[in-house]
């Protein structure tokens, strides 16, 4: 019951991440900062029920849990007439398996998983979520497809500066994720 309660409040916080309406509107800039919070989310439960528990295999279990019950929601809002959008498949599987093996791999130390298992979840999440993007949908054509009301001048985007020569959002939410998921791997931790 303690895992479908903590994986629901997760999916619930991570349902819109990658929303065509935020990503046809804000391109890259919600592709950064939506894959950073799907980090977070993942890391902060999985390391609570993996320390919790104490056998390795429970955060991709976690994960899991968090991918089946995205399913059934976004098949809900699917079928209200929304269209299924690009975070279908299952992006927190695999780094939440990286987690699980650093936490086997060190005997359960919890310092390593903090540290390597924190990092490992940040800079591996906006990878596979980038494969997922390329791989399952096509966002201009999600777009015209459900056109939408014009956005008010306040929501209008600017184009983000994140460097000159150095314009990648997966690197930008790898490095971003891979800082604070560490401190968010030792809140999971702390919380037990």
């Amino acid at each position: 019951l303690f895992i479908v309660v903590v994986a629901v409040n997760s999916t619930l916080l991570t349902i819109n991440a990658g929303d065509y309406i935020f990503y046809t509107d804000w391109a890259w800039t919600s592709y950064t900062v939506f894959s950073i919070s799907q980090t977070l989310m993942l890391i902060v439960g999985a390391t609570y029920y993996l320390t919790f528990t104490g056998v390795p295999g429970t955060a991709t279990y976690y994960a899991l849990i968090m991918t089946v019950y995205t399913w059934i929601a976004k098949g809900a809002w699917f079928a209200l007439g929304y269209p299924y959008d690009f975070i279908v498949t299952p992006v927190w599987l695999p780094s939440a398996m990286l987690l699980d093996l650093v936490y086997w791999a060190t005997k359960k130390n919890k310092h390593s998983l903090i540290l390597f298992g924190g990092v490992l979840v940040g800079m591996s999440l906006p990878l596979f979520n980038m494969v997922n993007l390329i791989t399952v949908a096509d966002q201009l054509e999600t777009a015209f497809k459900y056109p939408r009301p014009t956005l008010p001048p306040y929501m209008t985007p600017i184009e983000p500066q994140v460097g000159k020569f150095y314009n990648s959002p997966v690197a930008l939410g790898a490095g971003a994720g891979a800082v604070l998921a560490c401190t968010f791997a030792a809140l999971g931790c702390k919380l037990n």
